[in-house]
């Protein structure tokens, strides 16, 4: 097992296995009890591009809350909308959006909530 804790909130995770990796992120394996995970994105990595034309959806359809560690993402829902994001920031965001990394530094993030939709989603594709 591990442990991290954030914003006094103890978060405890099985050891990990091996990630799956996907073209530009990395995201450790899923576990149903597992209740958050940290996800790497790569420079270059856009959601639309590297996880919804394999699987052929425009827009990321799962409610995520997010606690970015690192680096910065662009996000933008179905309606245009648009906000960047990056370290400190905690943000909630509803189903049908697109993201991508901005600059030359990884973008990492701690899925609070939304982990195991998005692995039931898109692992092993």
């Amino acid at each position: 097992m591990s442990a991290l804790v954030l914003a006094g909130v103890l978060l405890v995770a099985p050891a990990p296995h091996q990630p799956a990796h996907y073209d530009l992120s990395a995201l450790p394996p899923y576990r149903p009890q597992q209740q958050a995970i940290g996800v790497v994105y790569e420079p270059g990595w856009r959601w639309s591009e590297h996880v919804g034309a394999k699987t052929g959806a425009q827009l990321c359809e799962v409610e995520h809350i997010c606690y970015v560690l690192s680096g910065r993402s662009g996000l933008r829902m179905r309606d245009g909308t648009e906000k960047v994001l990056s370290a400190g920031d905690v943000f909630a965001v509803p189903a049908g959006h697109d993201s991508w990394v901005i600059g030359r530094e990884p973008y990492v993030s701690l899925h609070l909530m939304g982990a195991s939709d998005y692995g039931a989603q898109h692992r092993g594709r």
